[in-house]
């Protein structure tokens, strides 16, 4: 008998030069939308309105019907390559409306603030290589048991208070620069004593003793 992959036994693999796509990348949808009439007036541009297909309201809303993101479990949305404001907007459309959403990508989107989104239902998000430099400017994950940070530009660990009450287990920060501070590892685990996990290393017996708290206090006395 034929194995599945005789079909393909004449064919061959090839490297794509001068191509910045990855393979990891083909898995993520574009959700990318062309800008609006009135962004395009607004632009001076009205002879592209030409060469587009004129579409009603009613087939609009049709096609947003049919989106079904509201049902959506697991979603990657990563490297949409959100270069105008009106990419930006319809990206933050479809993110309000992943009610049920469970695991999400939104790597290298260029992201620096998803405060007003909130995801009830998600366990794990990944926004690696983003622009975020506070956890206040994160969504609101109620349920969030894995958080991956990597790459972005997070200075200090203000803010990371707010996941003690989640069922948070596992937090990557490498690469951001409050991994540098002083004490890092043991100030998060303080902040976040259910955390398990931290920038893929377990939690350590070391990292359980309580912060220098004098490090913040110290003084210069001027005789």
């Amino acid at each position: 008998f034929k194995l599945p992959s005789d079909s393909f036994k004449y064919l061959g693999w090839w490297d794509i030069e001068e191509h910045s796509v990855r393979g990891n990348q083909l898995h993520c949808p574009r959700v990318r939308e062309g800008p609006s009439e009135e962004e395009l007036f607004f632009r001076k541009e009205e002879h592209i309105l030409k060469k587009r297909k004129q579409v009603t309201d009613a087939e609009k809303w049709e096609k947003r019907l049919q989106e079904n993101w509201e049902n959506c479990a697991e979603l990657n949305l990563s490297f949409q390559d959100l270069g105008d404001l009106y990419q930006v907007e319809n990206f933050q459309r479809i993110l309000r409306r992943l009610i049920r959403v469970e695991k999400l990508w939104l790597v290298d989107n260029s992201l620096t603030d998803l405060s007003a989104i909130r995801l009830p239902r998600c366990r794990e998000l990944n926004v690696n290589k983003n622009h975020f430099t506070s956890f206040k400017q994160l969504p609101k994950i109620p349920q969030i048991q894995h958080l991956s940070l990597a790459e972005n530009n997070i200075t200090t660990l203000s803010g990371i208070s707010d996941f003690r009450h989640t069922p948070l287990e596992s937090l990557i920060l490498k690469r951001n620069p409050c991994e540098f501070q002083e004490r890092y590892r043991q100030l998060v685990f303080s902040n976040l004593p259910n955390l398990k996990m931290l920038d893929g290393i377990p939690k350590l017996p070391e990292d359980c003793s309580p912060p220098d708290v004098s490090f913040f206090y110290r003084m210069c006395a001027i005789l």
